[in-house]
């Protein structure tokens, strides 16, 4: 059975010339009917002030001609029939919608040189370099950038907060209503208006306050992503052993543009460079593919999928693996830490229609260890980030026990874009076939139960 939303994955791509995507459908509006059978939720226009960005498809929706570079049936499993339609994830708080949609595939940005289908290839890159050096870089995600003073006051929520924890008792559930529903920037108020108001650290009051998994979740919502991520990092990485997972988590499948954010917040947070920690921990050709990670040197997604580059991967990444004896791992680290999304999906394809057999299952039989599992987390967050990211989730929860260090970390950081969040939550539906907060109700308890829920946009 195909991917809803999905053809078949040995369809040909569309015979236009170039490999370009079909222009997106209008935006899903608030208070409209809603979307049909096999999207995933929309989230309205607007919010905190801002003016919505330009609308965006909405994931899952079947474009009128197939795509270049969709994913091939039971890459993640065998689905069901969908969902059914629910109101627009995150409505009743007024989050603004992803950013606009990116060219399509072979269609370059305004302003850059064509590159498309039919045009000559550009000269042999060295493995390591990015394509599309010229293409104009991503800005960073909202909470990575420099320091914004937005027209918002976060003086009433820094009282609330004190007041929530000052006295006998605490007021968990205030907790849980002023830092669950914040955006980056807001969240950087707050804590800014908590130290002027009261000259006391709010993580260091939370950490007072509370205790175990709903403190843990509490302290990364009051630090904000960015430093969320840096503080993870060096947790992953202090004592004996790596926490491998934590690692992945934060450093694989990000922007240029965030990954040179962690690095520099790291350096200032802990006076080391993250380069030598990294290396410090891993070792050997895991190592050197976490350093090619770090370079931050991944196309950006402004860049166009060029079919001759396409085809130069998928031949370069058959002959490191299943043509000959042996594996050239470094080619293979060095494609999946390059490429942006959009040629991740296209090598995937190309590679599942030359070679009748999918990249995912090269990987698995060619690597082992800590390199497959994250060969694999690139290859997939490139492939459907959204069912990926589902798929995590599930990972945290799944088998004897609750893994509630990873779940409570990814569902904090995929939290901080309500649309993205909104999305995950229609994939998992559709690839388990259960609601993503009943999940969290059979393995969490209490305010940590509570405070999970809030942070995937349920009422508590």
């Amino acid at each position: 059975m195909s991917y809803q939303g999905y053809s078949p994955y040995n369809q040909p791509p569309p015979q236009q010339g170039g490999y370009y995507q079909q222009p997106p459908p209008p935006q899903q509006q608030y208070g409209a009917p809603p979307p049909p059978p096999g999207q995933y939720y929309q989230q309205p226009a607007g919010g905190y002030g801002q003016p919505p960005p330009p609308p965006q498809q909405p994931y899952g929706a079947p474009p009128p001609a197939q795509p270049y570079g969709a994913p091939p049936p039971g890459q993640y499993g065998a689905y069901g029939a969908p969902p059914p339609p629910q109101q627009p994830y995150g409505a009743q708080h007024g989050y603004s919608p992803a950013p606009p949609p990116q060219p399509p595939y072979g269609h370059p940005p305004p302003g850059a040189p064509p590159q498309g289908y039919g045009q000559p290839p550009p000269p042999p890159q060295q493995y390591g370099a990015p394509y599309g050096q010229q293409f104009p870089p991503a800005p960073p995600s909202l909470g990575y950038g420099p320091p914004q003073i937005i027209a918002w006051n976060g003086d009433d929520d820094a009282r609330g907060l004190r007041s929530a924890m000052k006295g006998f008792g605490t007021d968990e559930k205030a907790l849980i209503r002023i830092l669950a529903n914040k955006d980056p920037l807001q969240i950087h108020t707050v804590r800014d208006a908590y130290s002027r108001l009261h000259r006391r650290d709010l993580v260091a009051d939370i950490k007072s306050e509370t205790s175990s998994w709903f403190e843990a979740g509490l302290v990364s919502l009051a630090r904000g992503p960015l430093l969320s991520d840096v503080h993870l990092l060096h947790d992953a990485m202090s004592g004996i052993g790596t926490k491998e997972d934590a690692l992945n988590d934060v450093l694989l499948g990000r922007t240029n543009a965030d990954l040179n954010a962690i690095k520099s917040e790291y350096h200032r947070t802990f006076h080391r460079r993250l380069e030598d920690d990294v290396r410090g921990d891993l070792s050997m050709k895991t190592e050197r593919h976490f350093m090619i990670v770090l370079q931050a040197v991944r196309a950006e997604e402004s860049a166009p999928v060029v079919k001759a580059e396409i085809d130069r991967d998928v031949n370069d990444l058959y002959n490191a693996t299943e043509a000959k004896m042996g594996t050239d791992e470094m080619k293979v680290c060095s494609i999946l830490s390059t490429r942006n999304d959009s040629q991740l999906r296209a090598i995937a394809y190309e590679y599942q229609l030359k070679y009748a057999r999918s990249l995912e299952h090269v990987i698995r039989k060619e690597f082992s260890g800590h390199m497959e599992d994250a060969l694999l987390f690139q290859l997939r967050s490139g492939v459907d980030k959204y069912m990926h990211h589902a798929a995590l989730l599930e990972d945290a929860m799944a088998g004897a026990g609750t893994k509630d260090y990873l779940l409570v970390s990814r569902i904090v950081r995929f939290h901080w874009d309500r649309n993205h969040m909104a999305n995950v939550v229609g994939a998992y539906e559709k690839r388990y076939h259960r609601s993503l907060s009943s999940r969290i109700k059979g393995e969490t308890s209490g305010d940590y139960e509570r405070l999970m829920l809030a942070c995937i946009g349920e009422r508590v």
